[in-house]
């Protein structure tokens, strides 16, 4: 019996934060329950996130954000899949997010908001209820 593919998901760090720790403990527990993750370290651009995520093919993109700069970055990532087409690549945003900017990310297209102390089992099932699968192209 075929297994299904596993959920590739693509975590990053944008903008100038060095603090990694919680990505990389994200990252651990993603790939501790079955998922394909690919860390792209820190001081990722918009342009660098969403060429990666291209380029991996991925079907959710985790920006750990703690520098307070989400509102920046998270939108210019939105325009960057949307520019390419990827429209279909679930978006979720972890870090220091204060609840007053949680409606606004959402409206941009961010699918979850993961603020300290949620339960690492809490953004697995998440993941796995609302991740779209990759179309697959009709065999000829």
């Amino acid at each position: 019996m075929p297994t299904a593919p596993k959920i590739r998901v693509l975590v990053a760090k944008p903008g100038l934060d060095g603090h990694d720790r919680g990505a990389k403990v994200i990252a651990r527990a993603l790939r501790d329950a079955g998922m394909e993750v690919i860390y792209t370290g820190l001081r990722q651009t918009p342009e660098m996130i969403v060429s990666a995520s291209l380029q991996e093919d991925v079907q959710v993109i985790g920006l750990s954000i703690l520098s307070g700069a989400h509102n920046a970055i998270v939108p210019r990532v939105m325009d960057l899949l949307k520019q390419n087409k990827m429209d279909d690549v679930l978006v979720l945003v972890g870090g220091i997010i204060p609840d007053q900017d949680v409606e606004g990310l959402k409206k941009a297209g961010v699918a979850g908001i993961f603020q300290p102390g949620t339960a690492m089992d809490d953004i697995v099932k998440f993941i796995r209820e609302h991740v779209k699968p990759h179309s697959v192209p009709a065999a000829r």
